[in-house]
């Protein structure tokens, strides 16, 4: 099959999928597409290029979903409703790929379009929504950085680890509140119940008046 620029970021992220950020290189791609690496130069010239390019896919395309989400909202849905349609479009988004929120949370270092798309959206809504200059900028971060993290969480994998019923049993009497609080909701109902408690903190700041 022809080589393509599409081509070549498909087997990158799977690559890095793999491999993660020092796993991924030019060869190790182009062994992949059954091609050599200098032929893949034509397309895509370094590491660097390919980088940016997978991140800019994947920041695309939780615009496009983003889009999507917030055009399904109801007439006069708030500005929390709508940081959450972006919030949780964006984590669905980052979950379909793995190592996706690893690839995200390096979109700035390579300057991906895509992911600048995504702040200057949210930035946009935050300001809509009165949030002044000072606070926009670290609201907007804050955001995302929760984003990124909650989904490198999930998408860890850490070693199994064999815990007997005493084990569980003194873990539930030396530390009953950290054990109840991680049991009482899935981890979807939990990201939202953040991104809420995110923007009413965001709420609290704007309403509280300059510092």
């Amino acid at each position: 099959m022809k080589l393509s620029t599409d081509r070549i970021i498909d087997a990158g992220m799977a690559v890095f999928a793999e491999a993660g950020y020092h796993g991924l290189s030019m060869r190790q791609v182009a062994k992949r597409l059954d091609a050599h690496a200098g032929s893949m130069y034509y397309h895509v010239p370094n590491k660097s290029a390919l980088l940016q390019l997978m991140a800019d896919r994947l920041a695309r395309q939780a615009y496009d979903a983003g889009s999507a989400a917030l055009a399904a909202l109801p007439d006069g849905a708030g500005w929390p409703e709508r940081v959450e349609a972006q919030a949780v479009s964006l984590r669905q988004s980052l979950l379909r790929h793995p190592g996706g929120a690893v690839m995200f949370a390096d979109s700035p270092k390579v300057l991906s379009t895509g992911a600048l798309s995504l702040m200057e959206r949210l930035l946009r809504t935050l300001r809509d929504a009165g949030i002044r200059d000072e606070h926009l900028g670290i609201a907007g971060d804050t955001v995302f950085s929760h984003i990124t993290g909650y989904v490198l969480q999930e998408q860890g994998e850490s070693p199994a680890i064999d815990v007997s019923a005493e084990d569980v049993a003194e873990l539930h009497r030396r530390f009953p509140m950290t054990v109840a609080a991680a049991a009482v909701h899935g981890p979807d109902e939990k990201f939202v119940r953040s991104v809420r408690l995110l923007c009413a903190g965001i709420r609290a700041v704007g309403e509280a008046g300059p510092r």
